[in-house]
């Protein structure tokens, strides 16, 4: 099974390398589970338009929540992006039990992508708001398979600074534990109010 698995992933990661090439519809399908009328799903971003089956895209894996697919500008062979099939605009916004479902397909996506490309390692990225770079408005990760010497970001040449023990650390340590404190103390309350 597992086999399988990879030759299928192997053949959308290099649809052309195979002596049979697939018909572009076998590759690039609409998902399953995908609504039926844009009523139904009105947001109109690229990843809701792929999920839909209105946008083609390479599929590598899908489920009930999730989706998994080539980015169309790759930072290197087999860079994927996993989608939540429901439209959230960051990461912020994306609901625990979403994150979660996407996040426990990464092992075993990024195995198979590490396996296939002859990857060393992978980058697992979220770019979550404009500064951050992200650039469609809907939550997704990018698994960006990676091979030492690779040089592929500018930043891993840079010198990292220690990290300062002083009053103005300790004052941000401090401020985001209150925060974190005060949340949680909401969300319980939150739930004593609906029981």
């Amino acid at each position: 099974m597992e086999a399988r698995r990879l030759a299928i992933l192997y053949s959308h990661l290099c649809p052309f390398r195979s002596a049979s090439v697939p018909s572009l519809s076998s590759i690039v399908s609409p998902s399953a589970c995908a609504p039926q009328s844009k009523e139904t799903f009105p947001h109109d971003c690229v990843f809701c338009q792929i999920i839909r089956g209105d946008s083609p895209a390479f599929k590598l894996y899908e489920d009930d929540m999730c989706l998994c697919i080539l980015d169309t500008r790759p930072l290197s062979p087999g860079h994927s992006l996993i989608i939540p099939k429901s439209h959230f605009p960051s990461l912020d916004t994306t609901p625990p039990s979403v994150v979660a479902a996407m996040c426990s397909k990464v092992p075993f996506i990024s195995n198979a992508i590490i396996k296939v490309t002859g990857a060393d390692s992978f980058n697992l990225l979220v770019n979550n708001g404009v500064a951050a770079g992200q650039v469609i408005f809907h939550t997704h990760i990018h698994i960006i398979p990676r091979k030492a010497g690779d040089c592929l970001w500018t930043s891993e040449s840079l010198h990292r600074r220690t990290l300062k023990v002083d009053q103005e650390t300790s004052g941000l340590a401090n401020r985001v534990r209150e925060l974190l404190l005060n949340i949680s103390e909401e969300n319980k309350d939150q739930v004593s109010t609906l029981s």
